[in-house]
């Protein structure tokens, strides 16, 4: 008996997937993956609040554009998509071709994920090699257990950490150097 190569979903097949009511999905390695519950208010604050913060400074400087979740971002060839929801992601006024009315195609320059129990291991592996190997420039990592964030900057050989801020520290963008700002008006 043959065995059968497992199926592979496409962005279109997700695409199609049903409305159900709160739930949403990944598409990774061409597999679905169902997002967790909704994340907690610590996680909400934080995200807001650092949303809200990066929002303001990019569009008073006409920087291009900030998305919160969900939002998709498809990475990769067709047939071979990734597609995430990055709880915070930027894309620069040079870039804003790759924003569609549904989705991101491409990957955008600065992407944040805020740390859920639940998400954090993913964050911090998978998903820091999948937005260095399709060229996400700055990825921060945002932990609300610890009220830290760290910054990390694409490099040749992967993400590198350019910082890892916490309390009245001020935190620094290698890639927006205007942007500081102390890290305790996030927690």
């Amino acid at each position: 008996m043959a065995t059968r190569a497992p199926i592979k979903f496409t962005y279109e097949d997700y695409k199609s997937l049903p409305y159900i009511e709160r739930q949403r999905f990944e598409l990774l390695e061409g597999e679905l993956i169902p997002m967790v519950p909704s994340p907690g208010e610590a996680h909400q604050a934080a995200s807001i609040g650092l949303a809200s913060l990066l929002y303001r400074f990019v569009r008073e400087r006409q920087l291009g554009r900030v998305y919160e979740a969900p939002f998709d971002v498809v990475l990769g060839d067709p047939g071979q998509e990734q597609v995430v929801q990055p709880d915070i992601f930027f894309v620069s006024t040079d870039r804003l071709q790759i924003i569609g009315e549904e989705e991101v195609r491409g990957a955008p320059d600065l992407v944040v994920e805020v740390l859920s129990p639940s998400t954090a291991e993913k964050d911090r592996l998978f998903k820091r090699r999948l937005y260095a190997k399709y060229g996400v420039r700055e990825y921060w990592l945002v932990d609300p257990q610890t009220h830290t964030i760290e910054v990390l900057t694409l490099t040749e050989q992967g993400y590198e950490r350019a910082g890892l801020y916490h309390g009245n520290e001020e935190l620094r963008s290698p890639l927006l150097p205007e942007l500081r700002f102390p890290v305790s008006e996030i927690f």
